[in-house]
């Protein structure tokens, strides 16, 4: 059941806080000061999630140079007030989408889980194909082997 943000963990509603103030000014410099080490990232494009920090800090990163015109427009938060899931828009060149993230803090608000879900098929290919362009390479050596 989703409750007002106002139910937050106050440490999580302090870094989901600090993440609004990073992706509006457009510079993630300050992400690793709210991420968990072992933080995990699950992408709408690969099977299994992307394990640590690291990985995180650089899938979002680029996905925010990526993006055009994102904005951010419903959330909600999980009765423990340790989750929260953030409803955004986006274009990928010339296509559309609309998704959501899934974020997780622990008790001390550090992001121990981020999962993006973009629809519509095209718009997600559309990232796909760029963030491989940009960080198909480097992407890899941050697979993890947990089921999900």
């Amino acid at each position: 059941m989703s409750t007002p943000l106002a139910h937050l963990h106050p440490a999580a509603a302090e870094s989901l806080a600090t993440w609004h103030r990073m992706v509006a000014a457009h510079d993630l410099k300050d992400l690793p000061t709210i991420l968990h080490a072992d933080a995990v990232f699950r992408s709408p494009m690969a099977f299994p999630p992307y394990q640590s920090a690291q990985a995180v800090a650089l899938i979002l990163n680029t996905v925010l140079g990526v993006f055009e015109n994102f904005a951010y427009h419903r959330e909600l938060a999980s009765g423990d007030g340790l989750s929260v899931v953030l409803e955004f828009s986006a274009n990928v060149g010339d296509k559309q989408l609309k998704g959501i993230d899934l974020i997780r803090f622990d008790e001390q608000g550090k992001i121990v889980e981020f999962e993006v879900m973009i629809r519509p098929l095209n718009g997600l290919q559309a990232l796909g194909q760029e963030m491989g362009k940009r960080l198909g390479q480097h992407l890899p050596a941050f697979k993890g082997s947990k089921a999900g």
